[in-house]
C-alpha cells in the first residue's frame, strides 16, 4: 500500500500557544475507514504541566464522550515530541482528539489524523493538504 493513495491525512488542530486550557481537534467521518491514528505534536511544556491527550468518539458529531483506555500522559521533560493514539475499528462515527492543559503551559505545534483502511482507494485527501504526489521508481534527473 501507497500512504498517499491509501491513508487520508487531515490536520485537525492548528498550532496552540503556550497555556494551560483544554483543545478540541476537529473531528474525522470514520463512515468509509476502519481506523485512525492521531498524530499530536508538542513544543515547549514547562515544568510541573500535567499534560495529556484522549480520544471521544460521537454518533451525531455534536456530543463526545471519552472512549476508554485512550489517556495519554505526556510528561513536562517531553518537549518538542509527538504522541500517536491509534484506534481500530471505533464504535463510533466521529472521533476527536483532545488535549488536556492544566496547571502550567504546554505549547501545542499541531494535531493530524491518518485515517486508514479505506473501503475504497485511491482516497481523496482533505482540503488541508496542499498537495499529494506519488512517483513509481522515478529516474534521475530534475525534479
Amino acid at each position: 500500500m501507497n500512504v498517499s493513495r491509501g491513508i487520508k491525512f487531515t490536520r485537525v488542530l492548528d498550532a496552540v500557544a503556550a497555556g494551560t486550557s483544554d483543545q478540541n481537534s476537529s473531528s474525522v467521518d470514520m463512515k468509509s475507514y476502519d481506523a485512525v491514528t492521531f498524530v499530536v505534536g508538542f513544543g515547549a511544556i514547562t515544568a510541573s504541566a500535567v499534560t495529556s491527550i484522549k480520544l471521544q468518539g460521537s454518533d451525531d458529531d455534536l456530543s463526545f464522550s471519552d472512549l476508554a483506555g485512550t489517556a495519554i500522559t505526556v510528561a513536562d521533560s517531553d518537549d518538542d515530541k509527538i504522541v500517536l493514539s491509534e484506534i481500530n475499528q471505533p464504535q463510533q462515527r466521529y472521533v476527536r482528539c483532545v488535549v488536556d492543559r492544566g496547571t502550567q503551559n504546554a505549547v501545542i505545534d499541531f494535531a493530524v489524523a491518518l485515517q486508514n483502511k479505506a473501503n475504497k482507494a485511491p482516497v481523496t485527501q482533505s482540503s488541508t493538504v496542499l498537495g499529494s504526489e506519488f512517483h513509481q521508481a522515478p529516474a534521475a534527473g530534475t525534479a
